[in-house]
């Protein structure tokens, strides 16, 4: 890493000439007008700019590159510097110093515009702190409407420029046609010959010198620490993320656009994968609300760069299981088109193993991240997990990441220690236990705070209860199942409405909300389910055309004791239903409850 400082001049040379450059991942330049005419006001006083970042390329970028905005004449050279940081410095420095061109940027709310730059001389020769105000933008047509009884402005010439005492900023660094506009602008007053010459001492010459001051990483500087750099420096933007790096690593390697005749484009990739994911299975995300909605691109590169290294180990003992950011970063693009198609075949496979979970909303997914080791595992070991016994196991853990809440902090330890204990215990190791299993627990008291869907475990109660055979309300034809979720619009019901609660029972509001006093219910049997339980199980009943202990069975379906409800005894209800939840858990974890006492059941 060196830092160098050069005039300011020479820098926006490089811009024009391609010799300094962005990488693809840079996003677009956005700074509004009245920054613009903030940073040129600190260039003209000579006031530090700030350190901008580049990655010196040796001849050879290790991305997709791209031009500063206005300099796209330059397209197609190999740049030697990749800017990292001071790309919005730059480029409005670029536009309105250096290009014969009106700047395009956008106004306080936003509204796109296109302005020239001129300094007013009089006022840029007073004090320092009015030099803000002695930047003018001016509008595209250099008609600029004053408010003042001058009126209209008129800079459509080098002779109203001179009139108005305006110097236009965009040739500052052009000495030919700097000294033509000052023949001119002393023709119009001799005594512009004293203002100019404090013009040019406290103005131009300034401007003319300006340093900007740049670190240069060497082109060896690794993509991870590309990466962190980035993300460092651009604390008050968007941050960067892998996809985005990877993106621009894959669309600038040359092996791939001289055999194929165009560079990789990853989004494009990722868009055509996740859309065929989603149109299978809703529970991956909703594409109309943008490629990231659900499943995203970190996940599924997640996945890639399991296989990858759990192959790699195979081959090197030394070598690790691992997905973390590098692991990403440094994924070659002939292994990522190797294993792609592979890895969103496995997650085909998740879709259909959440069906079985009766899971098939995002919004009902207690984890995605738990779907990254498993469509892993799925990859590594193919038709090996269709077997009963492999089922067995994998639901096992899947309901012990659930419930025991083992995904909901850093995870990708875990995702490593699973695949590798799954992949192992599958091929046939008894003595491996995967530590999501052994690690699970479910406190009995837990169920007294699942109140809402931010838990991973209340979701998956909800999912339990479909898939025991809970029965609809109102449609009572049959239990529910995946199929049956959306088209009757089914979620999480109160069993005993809260107002009932409130006037009957407000020692027991708190538990109102728990999962115990909810089920899965449709939205049209809901729409009956108000006063007392007693009443409205009445009107359920007569609706399903059922007789009375009959309907009684339906409820039963969702671990209901029906005399309790029927009798509005919300304390043995929840007993009850308390104890029945605590077996479903124990049932789909394959293991003893921890209770209040902490003696194992």
């Amino acid at each position: 890493m060196a830092l160098d400082s050069l005039k300011l001049s020479d820098a926006l040379a490089d811009v024009a000439s391609g010799v300094l450059q962005l990488p693809d991942f840079q996003r677009e330049w956005k700074w509004d007008d009245e920054r613009i005419r903030a940073l040129i006001a600190t260039v003209t006083l000579d006031y530090p700019l700030g350190v901008v970042m580049a990655l010196q390329t040796n001849g050879t970028s290790p991305f997709r590159t791209r031009t500063l905005k206005g300099a796209e004449d330059a397209e197609g050279r190999v740049p030697d510097l990749l800017l990292l940081d001071g790309q919005q410095r730059m480029t409005s420095l670029f536009q309105a110093l250096h290009r014969d061109r009106p700047v395009e940027t956008v106004d306080a709310r936003g509204k796109p515009m296109r302005r020239w730059y001129y300094v007013d001389i009089a006022k840029a020769i007073g004090t320092p702190a009015d030099r803000d105000d002695a930047i003018v933008s001016v509008p595209e047509d250099r008609i600029l409407k004053t408010g003042n009884r001058k009126g209209v402005v008129d800079l459509t010439t080098p002779e109203g420029e001179c009139a108005a005492g305006y110097f236009p900023l965009h040739f500052v660094f052009d000495t030919q046609r700097v000294n033509a506009w000052h023949q001119e602008f002393v023709k119009v007053d001799v005594t512009n010959w004293e203002l100019w010459g404090h013009f040019q001492q406290h103005v131009l010459s300034r401007m003319q010198a300006f340093q900007v001051p740049m670190i240069k990483l060497a082109a060896s500087t690794t993509m991870d620490a590309v990466c962190a750099v980035f993300e460092r420096v651009n604390t008050g933007g968007v941050p960067l993320n892998v996809f985005e790096l990877l993106t621009a690593t894959y669309a600038g390697n040359q092996e791939h656009v001289a055999r194929y005749g165009d560079y990789y484009k990853l989004p494009d990739a990722w868009l055509d994968i996740k859309k065929g994911l989603t149109t299978s299975y809703p529970v991956f995300g909703r594409l109309e609300a943008g490629v990231e909605d659900g499943l995203s691109s970190s996940d599924f590169l997640q996945a890639v760069a399991l296989v990858r290294t759990w192959r790699r180990k195979r081959e090197e003992s030394r070598a690790a299981v691992s997905c973390k950011r590098r692991d990403l970063l440094e994924l070659p693009l002939a292994d990522f088109r190797l294993l792609a198609p592979r890895v969103a075949e496995a997650f085909e496979w998740v879709g259909t193993f959440l069906e079985r979970q009766c899971i098939v909303r995002a919004a009902d997914l207690p984890y995605r991240t738990q779907l990254v080791p498993l469509a892993a595992v799925r990859t590594i070991l193919g038709e090996e997990t269709d077997t009963e016994a492999a089922d067995e196991l994998l639901t096992q853990w899947f309901w012990c990441g659930v419930l025991g809440e083992m995904y909901g902090g850093s995870t990708e330890s875990r995702f490593t220690r699973d695949v590798e204990q799954l992949v192992e215990r599958l091929r046939g190791n008894a003595e491996v236990v995967p530590d999501t299993i052994t690690e699970a627990a479910f406190l009995d008291d837990r169920l007294d705070t699942l109140s809402t869907r931010n838990s991973a475990a209340y979701k998956g109660i909800y999912a339990l209860l479909v898939k025991q055979g809970a029965v609809d309300w109102y449609f009572t034809e049959a239990p529910l199942n995946a199929a049956r979720l959306a088209e009757y619009s089914v979620e999480v019901r109160q069993i005993f409405p809260k107002a009932w609660i409130d006037k009957n029972h407000r020692a027991y509001g708190s538990r109102a909300n728990s999962i115990v006093n909810k089920t899965p219910l449709s939205l049209r049997a809901s729409k009956s389910m108000t006063g007392s339980p007693a009443g409205y199980l009445k009107t359920l009943s007569l609706e399903s055309g059922m007789r009375p202990e009959w309907f009684d069975d339906v409820i039963g379906t969702h671990l209901i004791d029906s005399a309790a409800l029927h009798s509005g005894d919300f304390e043995q209800f929840y007993e009850n239903r308390s104890k029945q939840l605590l077996e479903l858990v124990m049932s789909a974890m394959g293991k003893r409850t921890v209770f209040r006492d902490t003696k194992a059941g």
